[in-house]
């Protein structure tokens, strides 16, 4: 959160002139060498009153099991769950454990979400309508279709950093819970439903009938993120695939680029269409801390409806509060309206082996290229996913 700095400093000096409690904000950059700092404080016993946790959800889950992290939800749920209903739910559920969670930890709520993500397409609307277009595609047909105009006027079809494997299973993922359903998909991940199944097969077949209708943007497969933001600012691609956090990012390339954030189009009419989304940071109250209440009060103040959006004005991040959308700019609330329509895989009862995320992801990079089918990848895929559900088995208990 560095880019964030002068406007907690600004929320600081605020809650000091209202308080006289001083609050000090310490940032680190890049997010690998905060996640250690924070293990090392946990191992010291000298983790400050507040933090963040960049971890999966088995991790979190072993701090709170060892005593590092407060349960919040007598707090949440206190004089009429005033604070925990000004949350978006979805929010909330990043930072919830619930009944019978398969990591052993009690139910409840142990963080405080400062601020939402969502995951979407996006489009150009000026670009759009140059292709003769009046909205954004609402089928994935209709997306297909696009490809050949775009190719006409000399322009890129849908950019990503997809040289980044999380951003091409975030995309994946979109269409698999689309196409089959979350039932489905998280039975796959149990390893009860196979990746060779023809659910499976029909989502990686996405992949190669938009490589061959001209709708991907060229080498989107080595492209990392930033390039394609770059791409999108400066009006060279029609489409793109990103997080909510780009709008601070466009901002700054381009002041006046004039887009929307879309859902992916729609493959199948069976299940609505996910993306992913929920609690982009949260905060954790230490448990051993002295000043725990204090703490509290300042994260219930901090997350008030007035300084989410100031917040959200000052950062261009979505607020976790939803009573405070009317106040933050047009196309940020954009993203805000998928939050209903959002999952993620920390939120899920069960998450897939790594190694089997990363075939998924490098079979689909390898379908774009030509260098597979979508059969073989399936094949190859399930391979692996028996292998580490055999290892698995075998682990002495």
């Amino acid at each position: 959160m560095t880019d964030r700095e002068p406007a907690f400093r600004e929320l600081a000096r605020r809650y000091e002139a209202k308080t006289g409690i001083k609050v000090n904000f310490e940032l680190y950059a890049p997010s690998d060498a905060y996640s250690q700092k924070v293990r090392a404080a946990a191992q010291g016993a000298n983790l400050p009153d507040i933090f963040g946790i960049l971890v999966k959800k088995r991790d979190f889950a072993s701090f709170i099991k060892a005593g590092y992290v407060l349960d919040l939800t007598p707090y949440m749920d206190e004089n009429g769950s005033l604070w925990r209903n000004k949350f978006f739910a979805k929010a909330l559920a990043v930072d919830e454990f619930g009944e019978g969670n398969s990591y052993g930890v009690k139910t409840g709520i142990y963080g405080v979400p400062i601020d939402i993500v969502t995951i979407q397409m996006l489009y150009n609307k000026d670009l759009l309508k140059q292709l003769g277009y009046q909205r954004p595609p609402q089928t994935f047909a209709e997306f297909l279709d696009m490809g050949k105009k775009i190719k006409v006027a000399k322009l890129q079809g849908l950019v990503s950093g997809w040289v980044e494997n999380w951003l091409i299973d975030c995309f994946a993922n979109n269409f698999a819970f689309n196409i089959m359903g979350k039932d489905k998909v998280l039975a796959t991940i149990r390893g009860e439903v196979p990746y060779t199944d023809p659910d499976w097969v029909k989502v990686l077949t996405l992949f190669k009938e938009m490589r061959d209708s001209g709708i991907l943007a060229e080498a989107v497969v080595t492209m990392i993120n930033k390039t394609a933001e770059q791409l999108f600012a400066n009006e060279k691609a029609v489409f793109a695939f990103n997080g909510s956090w780009c709008v601070n990012v466009y901002k700054s390339m381009n002041p006046g680029l004039d887009y929307a954030a879309m859902l992916p189009p729609k493959a199948s009419d069976k299940f609505p269409m996910t993306v992913w989304g929920g609690a982009g940071s949260s905060f954790m109250v230490n448990a051993t801390s002295k000043n725990k209440d204090t703490a509290i009060r300042f994260l219930q103040w901090l997350t008030d409806t007035e300084q989410q959006a100031y917040l959200a004005e000052a950062t261009n991040n979505l607020p976790a509060n939803k009573e405070s959308l009317p106040k933050i700019p047009e196309v940020l609330a954009g993203f805000s309206k998928a939050i209903d329509s959002s999952t993620h895989p920390n939120i899920w009862d069960v998450s897939e082996f790594p190694v089997v995320i990363e075939s998924l992801d490098r079979g689909i990079q390898a379908i774009i290229l030509g260098e597979k089918t979508p059969v073989e990848v399936a094949a190859e895929v399930q391979k692996i996913k028996e292998r580490e559900l055999a290892r698995k088995d075998n682990r002495p208990r």
